[in-house]
Parts: C-alpha cells; sequence; structure tokens
C-alpha cells in the first residue's frame, strides 16, 4: 500500500486511540489497582478483541451483526450494563474509584487476559468503526483486499497497543499521586462514576445507522 494511504489511516487511528473509551479506563483502573504487569496482560486481551472485530470484518461477519438489529442491540445493550455496573461499583456506599489505589487480592494472569477480551468484545463500537473505516482506504486497484484489510488492521492494533501501552506505564505515577493525597478520593469515585455513566448512556443512545 502507498505509504501516504498508511500515513493518513495511521493519523486516524492514533486520533481515536487518544480519546478515552472503555478500554483505556479499564487499563488504567487496572495498573493503578494490581501494577502495570496487570496493566500489560489486559491489553493483551484488549488486542485479542481489536483482532477479532478486524478478523470478523474482513469476513464479512460483522455485516451480518449491523444487519441484524437484535445482534446489535444486544451486544450493546451487555456493554452499557457492564459500564453501568462499573459506575455503580464506583460511587456506592463503601466504594472506590477505579484510579483509586486499593489493596485488592492479585488476579492470576488468565482472568486479567479475559477480562481485557471481554472489555473489548462488549464494546460493539468496534465493529462499526471497521466495517466504515477500512473500506475508505481499500482499493481493489492496488491488489487483494485481503491483505489491504489486515495491514490496515495492524496498524490500528499496533498504535492502539503503543497508546493503551503508555497509559499504563504512566498509571503507576498516577498511583503514587493520589496515594499521597487521600482527600481527592471522593471526588475522584463520583468523577470516574460519572464518566464511566455517560459512556454507558450514550451507549444506549447511539444512534444505529
Amino acid at each position: 500500500m502507498p505509504s501516504h494511504i498508511l500515513l493518513s489511516f495511521a493519523l486516524v487511528a492514533l486520533a481515536m486511540s487518544l480519546t478515552p473509551g472503555p478500554n483505556m479506563l479499564y487499563l488504567v483502573s487496572r495498573s493503578v489497582c494490581q501494577g502495570r504487569r496487570a496493566g500489560y496482560i489486559s491489553l493483551l486481551g484488549v488486542a485479542l478483541g481489536f483482532v477479532f472485530y478486524i478478523l470478523c470484518t474482513v469476513l464479512g461477519i460483522s455485516v451480518l451483526l449491523l444487519s441484524v438489529p437484535l445482534a446489535y442491540e444486544g451486544l450493546r445493550l451487555a456493554g452499557a450494563l457492564y459500564l453501568l455496573w462499573l459506575a455503580w461499583q464506583a460511587v456506592r456506599p463503601g466504594g472506590s474509584s477505579p484510579f483509586a489505589l486499593r489493596s485488592l487480592p492479585p488476579d492470576s494472569p488468565r482472568k486479567l487476559f479475559l477480562m481485557g477480551l471481554l472489555t473489548n468484545l462488549l464494546n460493539p463500537k468496534a465493529a462499526v468503526l471497521y466495517l466504515s473505516l477500512l473500506p475508505q482506504f481499500i482499493d481493489p486497484a492496488r491488489g487483494g483486499v485481503l491483505t489491504q484489510s489486515l495491514t490496515l488492521g495492524g496498524v490500528q492494533i499496533l498504535i492502539s497497543l503503543l497508546v493503551n501501552g503508555s497509559m499504563i506505564t504512566a498509571a503507576g505515577t498516577v498511583s503514587t499521586f493520589l496515594a499521597q493525597r487521600p482527600g481527592f478520593a471522593l471526588v475522584q469515585r463520583w468523577l470516574m462514576g460519572s464518566v464511566l455513566g455517560v459512556l454507558a448512556v450514550r451507549m444506549l443512545l447511539v444512534d444505529r445507522r
């Protein structure tokens, strides 16, 4: 593929990766709670979720998902309910913010990986993203559509790994900052609960096109 096409797609993918969403919130909160290693393992699960959606898009399954209202709506509802549950965990009496440093029994690498995968799979926006974005950068005249799709998908995953990996690395600094300022706990809880709640509501109200 021409370098200018790859660069244009990379810039779009970078802009989307820098936009806070469920994946970023989960990865940062997991890193704060259990350390960077847990965040990196969770990130691998998130990456596998992207691979799944890319392959679905390439094989045409995403078209079926979006053309069957119940399939799309069911996945969207599950993702929104999951975010609402996370929001409640943040604001419930005795709860704590996802960014608050707290003592937790460490989860196994397998569980961390599966939780990262689940967080991504429950976000149907990924299917919409690939289905609407990839065709704009693919030209059958340049060769195999499958190869071009996988190339662009690989670029997006790489950028997502770099951006979220940087967020995970910075999460250690965030946790230290918060540990030294316990008075911020209540503000953190309601701030994060509000953000998660807004994301859930937006997912429920988004217009299906």
